[in-house]
């Protein structure tokens, strides 16, 4: 089968952002005239030679300097003696500066304990004036880029010290804005059936448009109706519990604007209901590709994967479910099951997975291609809102290890309620600097359907800060600024949004604690779920990094990296991405991973004791030529585990190739990896689409040639 191809407020300056730290919840600063830094120890990571020393940048004399070694990345470091409030720094650079740098504080000066206050990546250099707001007894400028052949050179470091004041936060409010549309059980049918049309009939081929809608039902019993969904559009229950509302009729996604094929039917979910399939034969139908999760769902009867009449289809993620009859994939490529429980599974294409599900068939990869577990290491269920009475809260799930089935089976969800008060709720309009006060006024967010303009980077510094959106809320970084930060602390939820680079080339999307973090958050893991990531497709769109994972123990469970290859904006030099995925924090859990199509390693996994469960990739389509992807090598891995990793593992992985620019193109490897007994593989697969392209071998050495008009995929089950 073919794929798709075949088918604190900051203050901003031009291109650059102030950032909170960890330790910072100002909105602003009464910032005194005192240079603190002046004076003080300063040390540096090198120097040019030896009269080009750290304290030159702290001597109040500008016609003096330091100045590092030619190389990336450097940093200048002061000791200010004591904890300091920082509300502003003046840099003043000699002709060779930092085009990328950063500015970080930290208590100690330890490995690990460095948190962002600033960062750019274009700057200008001259004598730069930056707004600022955190505290430390200790402050770094960390360059990343050199705008010349030389190294950093600074003539003058200056900090100022100021009484950060108690920000403002919005008002509270419960209104959840024009794209939530909510039914009520009292509702006829009919009504309830032309809102849900007219909906679809907006968004059912709507790939790229700016609209968003969440479908909400109130608890109690729906009949009659199907609710077609559309892109950009989540169907949700709002009961405490998934049965508390049943939907006697059908939630369906097909593939009739798109001839049958279902390889393009992203950006859906459905979540936290019931249903009683309209036709039991067949049973409801859920043929979706990525970014499209079913979570919290009974499906009363069977459940069918694919398209009317069986055309393509490449999906797909299910959690937290029951479907009382079997599953049928039919023609779906790969999918990935969690923590669920299923009363038989029909088929399977080339790779489907199973963690903690009851009823999964047995592990028998590779003929046919099932990879079973028998549970899930560690996992946290995505948090979901619901109406406690007439109140909106959210329900976060409580942590789980070496779960199986669902959360719901014997009970209520066991968790957390938090009501709505405590959230800022983001409708369509709001500003990053409104965002971030909420931010640092200890609110959690949820975010409504709509589409938001950021001009500076989110930061989530709070720890169990939940940022929740429903409808496919679209965060869209503006001057080349990251779209979100969130600080080295337990417990953060990121669930249920879509990060969509801008034109301005981004470091990255989405990062996740602080380079070099190192503090154990194993009782109390950040998670990461439901994320999806795009690189072009509704227009140019730049971004080094779509998610960098620094926190240690993080869980990213369901995410979609896809650097586009159709829509608009789309091109080899139009829509640059680098990498989908680094993680660099140590034991980082991994359910459900797709990235698609970036230019280089599209993964990358620095961390150790790091695992991954599922994983679906795609070689970008457009490299211009061999030479034109990378000299010295034939391409880069999609999956790609650092030499210096000592302890990893993965299960079910596969990769596919679909070169439609130049189809001689051969990447070596689809996966790469130290060769040591700790880092294991099971049940791997690469495949040529069509034959266009050749990938050499499946992992490292190992496996041979994907290739041939045939599209027959090349299996390993287990490396070393």
């Amino acid at each position: 089968m073919l794929r798709r191809a075949l088918v604190a407020v900051t203050l901003l300056f031009t291109g650059t952002v102030a950032l909170l730290g960890a330790t910072a919840g100002a909105a602003g600063a009464a910032c005194g005239t005192t240079n603190v830094a002046q004076g003080k120890t300063a040390t540096a990571s090198s120097n040019e030679n030896g009269s080009l020393v750290p304290a030159k940048a702290v001597d109040g004399d500008v016609n003096t300097r330091w100045s590092s070694q030619f190389s990336d990345p450097q940093w200048l470091q002061v000791d200010l003696g004591a904890t300091t409030e920082i509300c502003q720094v003046v840099i003043t650079w000699q002709n060779s500066y930092a085009r990328a740098f950063s500015l970080e504080v930290s208590p100690t000066g330890a490995a690990g304990s460095w948190t962002p206050i600033y960062s750019t990546t274009t700057s200008a250099g001259g004598t730069q004036t930056l707004a600022v707001s955190g505290s430390g007894r200790y402050i770094r400028m960390y360059g990343t880029q050199r705008a010349t052949r030389y190294g950093y050179s600074i003539k003058e470091f200056a900090v100022y010290s100021g009484t950060p004041t108690t920000p403002e936060c919005p008002p509270a409010s419960t209104d959840l804005g024009p794209n939530v549309i909510v039914f009520d059980p009292s509702m006829s049918a009919s009504a309830i059936q032309a809102r849900a049309d007219q909906v679809f009939a907006e968004m059912e081929s709507n790939q790229f448009g700016s609209q968003r809608y969440a479908l909400a039902f109130k608890p109690g019993t729906y009949s009659g109706i199907n609710v077609n969904t559309g892109f950009y559009t989540s169907v949700l229950g709002l009961g405490r519990n998934v049965d508390d509302v049943t939907i006697n009729g059908d939630v369906t996604v097909d593939a009739g604007w798109f001839g049958g094929n279902a390889t393009q039917n992203f950006w859906r979910s459905i979540e936290n209901l019931a249903i009683v399939p309209s036709v039991a034969n067949n049973g409801d139908r859920w043929a979706v590709a990525q970014a499209a999760p079913m979570r919290r769902v009974h499906i009363r009867g069977k459940l069918n994967l694919a398209p009317n009449g069986y055309g393509w289809a490449s999906g797909g993620y299910i959690a937290d479910s029951v479907i009382d009859g079997s599953v049928g994939p039919y023609s779906q490529q790969q999918w990935y099951t969690r923590d669920s429980r299923v009363g038989g599974w029909v088929n399977g294409v080339w790779n489907m997975v199973f963690s903690g599900v009851q009823g999964a068939p047995a592990d028998a990869f590779p003929d046919p291609p099932y990879t079973t577990l028998a549970t899930t290491p560690v996992i946290r269920e995505k948090p979901y809102l619901y109406l406690d009475g007439n109140t909106y809260s959210v329900l976060v799930p409580n942590l789980r290890t070496n779960a199986a089935g669902t959360t719901w089976q014997g009970g209520p969800t066991p968790g957390t309620s938090i009501p709505i008060s405590s959230f800022y709720v983001v409708r369509p309009g709001a500003t990053a600097a409104t965002i971030n006060a909420a931010l640092a006024c200890g609110r959690h967010l949820l975010f409504t359907p709509g589409v938001y303009h950021l001009d500076q980077t989110l930061n989530v510094t709070n720890p169990d800060t939940v940022v929740l959106g429903i409808g496919y809320p679209t965060l869209i970084p503006d001057n080349g600024v990251e779209a979100m930060r969130v600080a080295d602390v337990d417990g953060v939820k990121v669930a249920g949004l879509l990060f969509d680079a801008g034109p301005v080339n981004s470091a990255a999307l989405l990062t996740v604690g602080t380079a070099g973090a190192s503090s154990s958050h194993a009782a109390n893991p950040i998670t990461i779920q439901d994320a999806f990531f795009r690189i072009g497709g509704a227009g140019p769109g730049k971004a080094t990094n779509s998610l960098i994972v620094n926190s240690r123990n993080t869980i990213i469970d369901h995410i979609w990296a896809w650097r586009a290859d159709h829509g608009s904006g789309v091109g080899w030099t139009t829509n640059t991405a680098d990498h989908g995925l680094v993680v660099n924090g140590d034991d980082v859990s991994a359910y459900g991973l797709f990235v698609e199509h970036y230019q280089q390693d599209q993964v990358i996994w620095n961390g150790q004791r790091g695992r991954t469960i599922f994983f679906q990739n795609e070689m970008p389509y457009d490299p211009p030529s061999q030479s034109g992807w990378r000299t010295g090598a034939r391409g880069y891995a999609a999956y790609k585990v650092a030499d210096t990793v000592t302890s990893h593992e993965a299960w079910g992985m596969g990769s596919y190739c679909n070169f439609t620019t130049d189809p001689t193109i051969v990447a070596e490897h689809g996966f790469e990896t130290p060769v040591n007994p700790n880092v294991r593989f099971h049940h791997l697969l690469t495949v040529s689409l069509g034959g266009k392209g050749t990938i050499a071998h499946v992992v490292n050495d190992t496996g041979g040639p994907a290739q041939g008009q045939q599209t027959v995929p090349v299996k390993v089950v287990s490396y070393p």
